[in-house]
C-alpha cells in the first residue's frame, strides 16, 4: 500500500518522527482509514495527552499501534470526557492510564452511548456502585461488548446456575469480570455440563462461581479434563474427585507438572500420609509448597507431632508455632 499523497505526507513523517518503520505506519494505516485525513497537530496533541494523564512515553507507541483511531479522535470532543468520567471510576491515577493500555479502544467509544449504560447495566445487577470502576478498569474491554447480544446471554447463563437472591451475579462479576467476555456456548456452559459429569450438584457449581468464576472460563477439554485424569491415575475415584473439585475448585486448572504432582508426591512419599486425607481437606493444594507445607512437616517431624492436614495448615505461622509449642506463649 502506497501512502504518497500530500494530504498524509504530514502525519507519515511524524510517524518516522516517534520511531514506527514504514511497515508499522502501512499497517497503522490499513487499521484506520481515518489517520489519512488526520494532520500532525492533532495527532501531537493527542499523543501529548496520553502522557499528561500518566501513560509512560515506552507504552504510547504500542497503545497507538493497536489502536491508532486515537490519533484521530478529537481530544475535548472524545477522549477528554471518556478519561474524566473513568477516573471518577478509579481510586488511583494509574489505574485508567493502566485500562487505557490494556485495551487503547476504549477511548473511542462514547461516554453516553456505551459506557454509561455499561454502568447502569452492572449497577442493576447489584455490583455497589464504589465496586463498578473495579470491573470496568480491570476488564475495559467490557465497553466493546454488546448489552442485549452478550452480556444478557452471560447474564442468563448464571441466572441458570440457580442464582437467584438479588446481587448475586453483581458478585461473581466483582470477583472476575473477564467471564463476561466468553462464550456461553463454546465455553461456560460446555465447562458447566462437564462439572456436571463428574459430579458437582447445583449448589457446588453456584461454589465455584462465587469463589472461583475463573474455573467456569477454562476449556474443558484441554484443561479440566487432563487434570481430572491425573487425579484418577493418583487412586482418586470418581466420589473422591467431585469432593476435591467442591472443597477446592482450582484443582482443575492447576498445572499438572508444577502443582498438583509436586504436592501429591510430597503428601504420599514425605509425610508418608494416605491421598484420603486431602479429600477430608482439599485446601492442602492451596498451600506453598516451600513456603509452608516442607516447612511445616519439618518442624512437625523435628518434635514428632501427629496431626491432621487441617489442624497442620488451617491457621497462619504464627498460630501454627504457638498451637504446637514450637515457640513460647507470651506472658
Amino acid at each position: 500500500m502506497e501512502i504518497s499523497s500530500s494530504q498524509n505526507g504530514s502525519i507519515m513523517w511524524f510517524f518516522r518522527d516517534k520511531g514506527f518503520d514504514d511497515k508499522s505506519i502501512h499497517e497503522m494505516f490499513k487499521k484506520c482509514k481515518r489517520l489519512e485525513g488526520v494532520h500532525r497537530d492533532r495527532a501531537s496533541e493527542n499523543w501529548a495527552y496520553l502522557r499528561t494523564i500518566g501513560i509512560q512515553d515506552r507504552k504510547i507507541p504500542s497503545i497507538v499501534t493497536k489502536c491508532p483511531k486515537i490519533l484521530a479522535l478529537g481530544l475535548n470532543e472524545k477522549i477528554v470526557p471518556m478519561v474524566q468520567c473513568l477516573a471518577t471510576l478509579g481510586t488511583k491515577p494509574s489505574e485508567v492510564a493502566s485500562a487505557i493500555a490494556k485495551f487503547p479502544h476504549i477511548l473511542s467509544h462514547s461516554v453516553e452511548e456505551k459506557l454509561c449504560p455499561l454502568l447502569a447495566f452492572f449497577q442493576a445487577l447489584g455490583v455497589p456502585e464504589k465496586q463498578l470502576g473495579k470491573v470496568i478498569l480491570v476488564n475495559p474491554r467490557l465497553i466493546s461488548y454488546s448489552i442485549e447480544s452478550k452480556l444478557t446471554q452471560i447474564v442468563d447463563f448464571l441466572a441458570s446456575l440457580g442464582f437467584t437472591r438479588e446481587g448475586m451475579i453483581g458478585k461473581v462479576l466483582q470477583k472476575y469480570p473477564f467471564i463476561m467476555g466468553y462464550s456461553v456456548d463454546k465455553r461456560l456452559r460446555p465447562t458447566s455440563e462437564f462439572l456436571k459429569l463428574i459430579g458437582l450438584t447445583e449448589q457446588d457449581l453456584q461454589k465455584v462461581a462465587m469463589n472461583f468464576p475463573e474455573v467456569f472460563c477454562r476449556d474443558a477439554n484441554k484443561i479440566l479434563s487432563p487434570n481430572v485424569a491425573y487425579l484418577k491415575r493418583r487412586g482418586f475415584e470418581d466420589g473422591q474427585i467431585a469432593a476435591l473439585v467442591s472443597g477446592y475448585p482450582p484443582i482443575l486448572i492447576k498445572s499438572i507438572k508444577n502443582s498438583l504432582e509436586p504436592r501429591i508426591s510430597f503428601l504420599v512419599e514425605v509425610m508418608k500420609r494416605d491421598i484420603n486425607e486431602v479429600v477430608n481437606y482439599p485446601d492442602f493444594f492451596r498451600y506453598g509448597l516451600k513456603k509452608t507445607l516442607e516447612l511445616r512437616q519439618k518442624l512437625l517431624e523435628q518434635r514428632k507431632i501427629e496431626c491432621s492436614l487441617s489442624e497442620m495448615l488451617d491457621c497462619n505461622q504464627k498460630k501454627f508455632l504457638l498451637k504446637f509449642n514450637l515457640i513460647e506463649r507470651p506472658t
